[in-house]
């Protein structure tokens, strides 16, 4: 899983079967430092995320089982909308 935020939307009213009625996001993989790592990419979105949220996404196979036709096009979905984080930080001796 990935941590990212959301940034977008996506409009397609022509879709390929397996991904009709599915919602479409933007998102921007971060790090820990809330950073932008990476690519945007386009994440299938079941739970209601919104723009500026931040998000945990999978993508491959994981991503591709959540949808009713195992056989879909989806490489990425966001799987959890992240309340907050934090990380312990190490120090240098």
């Amino acid at each position: 899983m990935l941590l990212a935020k959301v940034v977008g939307s996506v409009w397609a009213i022509q879709k390929e079967k397996g991904m009709e009625n599915i919602k479409l996001l933007i998102v921007q993989p971060i790090n820990t430092r809330k950073e932008a790592v990476g690519n945007t990419l386009a994440a299938m979105d079941r739970i209601g995320a919104g723009i500026g949220e931040f998000v945990l996404i999978t993508q491959g196979s994981p991503a591709q089982k959540l949808t009713a036709d195992k056989n879909s096009p989806i490489d990425a979905a966001i799987v959890g909308i992240i309340d907050s984080f934090e990380i312990e930080l190490q120090t240098a001796n």
